[in-house]
């Protein structure tokens, strides 16, 4: 199936230490490189993490930002008895002593130890920070899916040029061969001297054999019903692609190499055109 490399995609949930968020960005890139961004709090889960995307993304550059806020975080706070106890002693002494100064119960709550988070389920962190990142995960492959499936359409109109072209060329290589013997004739009868009809045939031959184009013309072909097949598999197919494009350009560049007539010339050049655009479209497939 046709993947994009490029998507975004988000999810949130609350529980019990708070509201925690995941965001993937993803775009292309030859492998697959992950940014994790997350809190202190969550850094212990980021093997986890690792492996689950990996698990789900096999190529692209993949920016993953977690944020947990505290928006339920308050309600698990505990005053820690003893210190505050201790404190208030140590006001009321102060208080004695130095009549004029006045102690605030919220400067009493800033000092360290007084205020507690409860202590959170490790285990119950690491299955919410796993499932909002799954569901977020589930929103950016089906973005990257809708994304592949136009670059797919994009790709096989490609094909269906290239292919166009194929059959052009296969078309005009009877005449173009026979405007080669015209050609050589013409030149031949240039000379004052007779021409062997021996030689005349050799020369014929070895210029047909130069520029003998069927065995490319039989590669694009192979070539445009294997990238077709490889469109319609399951799995990643970027690199695949990406190889195919590179073969595709091998035989058009020897296409336009031995071309000897302008139409066969103008075919390799747009060939290339096509498959440069093909090119461009697959280093964002997955």
């Amino acid at each position: 199936m046709i993947r994009s490399m490029t998507a975004y995609a988000s999810a949130e949930t609350t529980g019990p230490a708070g509201t925690l968020s995941c965001e993937l960005r993803t775009v292309n890139h030859r492998y697959l490189e992950l940014s994790p961004r997350l809190p202190d709090e969550l850094r212990v889960f980021e093997s986890a993490l690792r492996e689950r995307i990996g698990a789900r993304l096999s190529r692209g550059k993949v920016d993953v930002t977690v944020r947990l806020r505290g928006d339920a975080r308050g309600e698990s706070l505990q005053v820690n008895a003893g210190v505050l106890a201790r404190l208030s002693e140590l006001a009321l002494d102060m208080e004695a002593r130095f009549p004029r100064m006045k102690i605030e119960f919220t400067e009493l709550l800033r000092f360290p130890g007084v205020l507690q988070q409860a202590e959170v389920d490790p285990d119950l962190l690491q299955g919410a920070l796993l499932e909002v990142l799954e569901r977020a995960l589930d929103a950016l492959t089906a973005t990257r899916e809708r994304e592949g499936a136009k670059l797919g359409e994009l790709l096989k109109d490609r094909l269906d040029a290239i292919e166009r072209i194929v059959a052009d060329v296969r078309t005009w290589m009877p005449q173009i061969r026979e405007g080669l013997r015209a050609r050589l004739e013409s030149r031949l009868a240039d000379i004052k001297q007779p021409a062997d009809p021996g030689r005349l045939e050799q020369e014929l031959v070895l210029q047909i054999t130069r520029t003998d184009v069927d065995e490319e013309l039989d590669r694009l072909s192979t070539h445009i019903s294997e990238t077709r097949r490889v469109l319609g598999m399951k799995e990643p197919v970027g690199r695949r692609l990406d190889f195919l494009m590179q073969e595709f350009n091998r035989e058009a560049n020897t296409l336009g190499s031995k071309s000897v007539d302008s139409r066969s010339t103008n075919a390799a050049v747009e060939l290339k055109v096509l498959i440069e655009q093909m090119r461009e479209q697959v280093q964002n497939i997955e």
